[in-house]
């Protein structure tokens, strides 16, 4: 595979769904938009990675029942140089923070936050080391 870039800071760097049927899902982005699905295992979730072609475009896991009557929905992430730093920050520009920074093991660090208007989206720091998940 060839060596990924490093994502540029400020640029949508990643999109992923939390679904409620993940099965469902895999088949119904397989066959409406072509894509092709790799699952891994991360910890003891099941993480399933989507490419169109050679290029990932997204990953998926099973939503848990930690999400209660949450609907299925995708997240983006949005490549930052410091989440901690901007989580401080978002308070005193009239969001708030969903998820406090956290780090997910061999990919970085990263929180949800919402904007003013409530609009959710993730802030990510990869790891320099990160590598892409397949199966």
């Amino acid at each position: 595979m060839a060596e990924q870039q490093m994502p540029a800071t400020g640029s949508f760097c990643w999109n992923e769904l939390m679904a409620s049927d993940s099965e469902a899902c895999r088949k119904f982005y397989t066959e409406l938009l072509g894509w092709t699905s790799h699952e891994s295992e991360i910890g003891e979730t099941n993480y399933t990675v989507f490419k169109s072609g050679d290029k990932m475009v997204g990953g998926m896991m099973q939503m848990t029942a930690e999400c209660g009557a949450m609907p299925s929905h995708w997240m983006s992430y949005v490549a930052v140089d410091d989440v901690d730093e901007l989580v401080a920050r978002v308070e005193s520009l009239g969001g708030k923070t969903c998820v406090p920074p956290s780090d997910i093991p061999t990919v970085g660090r990263f929180a949800v936050i919402n904007d003013p208007s409530g609009a959710t989206v993730s802030i990510l720091k990869l790891a320099t080391d990160a590598q892409p998940t397949e199966g």
